[in-house]
């Protein structure tokens, strides 16, 4: 496997624990996918509405061993490769997960559904954190559906799950990238910072309550606030997009973050799950 995305995040869970979580149906259908069957070292399948192209199983079962899976998964008529390594490390778990045939110009332009690959895996695995530390699960996307809206319950005062949405620093700490914030309408929103080039637009904004970005082409992402119990609660949409090319891409990513937002209020002397993100050296690349 060569020009591969590779993620790497710190699981707060023993290796063995988390080879089960990656193993076991029972658990799979929890995080990862709707429907799953595993029979190892023969079958190692999930499908279902949280998959892309999840009408039925499309893996083959490569190679497992105490540390290590490996799977063909074929999509859009090609049959890609996908490995996730364990790592022990004290009592937590350093998991690697190796992915050939992403290519990000895909993911830009929605011309394959291999595209969404990144964003698939980031958003599994902050939802196999959070099953492993015993906390409510992200909506996983639903390649079925063109209603791309959830709600995430937060153990933290408004005032603050606002600041950290809307305070340029803050934001980067927890998404892991430098976001360059103006909390006004007609304000960016630039993901990379203002030098980088390319900035949203803020169209709506109720202080302490409410904003609305303006992504382009692929639409308009709303995060609005409400009291609940001492908590908050967020809800996030996003609309503006073609329903009959839904960017499930970007809406994968965008939830995918909101898991480190959670973890940002909720864990003492918070760290990222995060170590790192590698994107496939050569554009475009199949090997």
């Amino acid at each position: 496997m060569s020009d591969l995305l590779t993620l790497r995040a710190r699981l707060a869970a023993p290796a063995e624990t988390v080879r089960r979580a990656l193993t076991d149906p029972a658990e799979l259908r929890v995080w990862l996918a709707e429907h799953a069957e595993v029979e190892l070292p023969h079958r190692y399948a999930f499908w279902g509405r949280f998959t892309p192209e999840g009408d039925a199983p499309h893996q083959r079962l490569l190679h497992v061993d105490e540390h290590i899976l490996r799977f063909a998964w074929l999509l859009d008529g090609v049959e890609t490769t996908t490995e996730v390594e364990l790592t022990p490390e004290g009592g937590t778990t350093v998991i690697t997960l190796r992915q050939s045939h992403f290519d990000f110009a895909e993911a830009m332009s929605g011309s394959s559904i291999r595209g969404v690959l990144q964003t698939f895996w980031g958003l599994a695995i902050a939802n196999l954190a959070a099953h492993l530390e015993s906390r409510p699960l992200l909506p996983r996307t639903d390649f079925t559906s063109s209603d791309l809206r959830g709600e995430l319950l937060i153990a933290a005062p408004m005032d603050r799950v606002w600041a950290s949405l809307t305070d340029s620093d803050q934001a980067s700490a927890w998404f892991g990238h430098p976001i360059g914030i103006e909390p006004w309408v007609g304000g960016r929103y630039a993901m990379g910072g203002f030098e980088s080039g390319y900035a949203a637009k803020v169209i709506d904004l109720e202080p302490g309550r409410k904003v609305s970005v303006d992504w382009g082409p692929t639409g308009i992402i709303t995060w609005e606030l409400a009291e609940s119990d001492g908590k908050t609660k967020l809800t996030f949409v996003q609309s503006g997009f073609d329903e009959g090319r839904p960017p499930y891409a970007a809406w994968s990513g965008s939830v995918a973050g909101l898991a480190e937002l959670r973890r940002y209020h909720e864990v003492e002397n918070w760290q990222p799950i995060w170590l790192s993100v590698e994107m496939p050296a050569t554009a475009g690349s199949t090997s």
